[in-house]
């Protein structure tokens, strides 16, 4: 479980393997602190840390990860937002990630606005009705506020230390980005689907 609060960027090392892949990620962990087995979402995706160096870990990603995320375009020198998982007692002080990815997302347009930057993405189709206004999504595993949805697309703001902290600072218009739809949505949407079908 995560909360959405990017916690480092790290930078991804290299890439070895066929069909399933084992990537290393430079990172500014103290990596004394860091257990193998432990869970780390990088880019949204909850991954599994099975091998550690001084400044670094490596994952192993399924090929079927590999396919429906963005981790599948990642090379050396790919910048990725980290997160540790959350432990008993923290601040929860984005909302209740999972890191399970449920689509991958298209950024259609950036723009300045005031100070911040506005993004307007568009999502699969089977994850937009899970997007509402003023609701929360993550991408890239970072928790964000949805301020309009137009259809598919759907806009964000993000302020200037979200910019510096993160990768979105670099993302532009054509990039794609791992979206996870709000858990709250998810099973208000099956509720109602099982009260239509009851009914």
């Amino acid at each position: 479980m995560f909360t959405g609060l990017i916690s480092d960027v790290g930078v991804v090392r290299s890439v070895s393997g066929n069909g399933d892949s084992r990537i290393v990620i430079g990172a500014n962990y103290d990596m004394s602190t860091v257990a193998m087995g432990a869970s780390i979402a990088c880019d949204g995706a909850c991954l599994t840390v099975v091998e550690k160096g001084s400044s670094s870990f490596a994952v192993d990603v399924s090929a079927e990860t590999l396919s429906c995320t963005t981790l599948g375009d990642w090379t050396a020198d790919t910048r990725v937002n980290l997160e540790r998982s959350l432990r008993i007692g923290e601040e929860l002080g984005g909302h209740l990630v999972l890191g399970h990815v449920d689509g991958v997302a298209a950024v259609i347009d950036r723009r300045t606005d005031g100070d911040s930057i506005r993004f307007e993405f568009e999502a699969p189709a089977d994850c937009a009705r899970f997007i509402a206004q003023k609701g929360s999504v993550t991408l890239n595993g970072a928790s964000l506020t949805v301020n309009d949805v137009d259809g598919a697309r759907f806009g964000v703001n993000i302020i200037p230390h979200t910019a510096e902290v993160t990768t979105f600072g670099a993302l532009q218009a054509g990039c794609r980005v791992n979206l996870e739809v709000d858990l709250l949505a998810r099973y208000v949407a099956r509720l109602q689907s099982g009260a239509r079908a009851s009914g």
